[in-house]
């Protein structure tokens, strides 16, 4: 966490990047090693981190991830925290799976949605349309998924942070301080494959304590 926090402010400097604009990504860098620790807290600070996100997300316009970050991010995650604090279990939450059905239902409404988005966002002049929709709507079904504690959120996070790697690697010519947006994207990505093996050992342990209990 140090070393790229070092990494964002030299990027950062170079870029003439303005404080506000890197502000967020300080404070994800702790949101994002609770995160990986599938710490209900991360909930709590990244809800009222969002607020920052849309600030930024609507300067460089990309006003998918501004609305999104407004509109679903900030209330969704304070939610989400109320609800895994009353589900608590040691630092984190009561895991579940979805069903199969569940499933497949999410993964059609999503590909609806995103052509969806793919035709409204150019009518109000949004960038980078193609990776700024797909981000975003996937980041509103974490949210979602985060939200009722289903364990499935962790594998669409990974899946989301290829892809946030991949918009911001596409930015950078256009916009070269965008650069400590990367650098923060490559460490959210690793935090979010430690949280991707935490939760399925939290997930395991809390089946093993329920079966514990019954045989009880």
């Amino acid at each position: 966490m140090g070393c790229t926090a070092v990494l964002i402010t030299v990027a950062g400097i170079n870029f003439n990047q303005s404080f506000l604009r890197i502000l967020p990504l300080y404070n994800s860098l702790i949101i994002a090693t609770l995160q990986s620790r599938v710490n209900r807290y991360s909930n709590l600070l990244g809800s009222v981190n969002s607020l920052l996100y849309a600030a930024v997300y609507a300067y460089y316009h990309l006003y998918a991830s501004a609305f999104s970050a407004l509109l679903f991010s900030f209330p969704m995650q304070l939610i989400t925290f109320i609800r895994w604090n009353k589900n608590k279990w040691q630092h984190s939450t009561k895991l579940r799976k979805m069903t199969w059905k569940q499933r497949l239902l999410s993964l059609v409404g999503y590909a609806v949605v995103l052509v969806a988005m793919w035709i409204v966002l150019p009518l109000i002049g949004s960038e980078y349309v193609f990776l700024d929709s797909a981000t975003t709507l996937l980041g509103i079904v974490v949210l979602f998924l985060t939200m009722f504690a289903f364990v499935e959120y962790t594998f669409c996070m990974i899946v989301n942070g290829i892809i946030s790697i991949a918009l911001y690697v596409t930015m950078i010519p256009k916009e070269p301080e965008t650069m400590t947006f990367l650098i923060f994207s490559v460490y959210s990505f690793i935090c979010i494959c430690f949280a991707f093996f935490e939760a399925k050992k939290l997930y395991s342990k809390q089946q093993n304590e329920n079966k514990t209990a019954l045989e009880v």
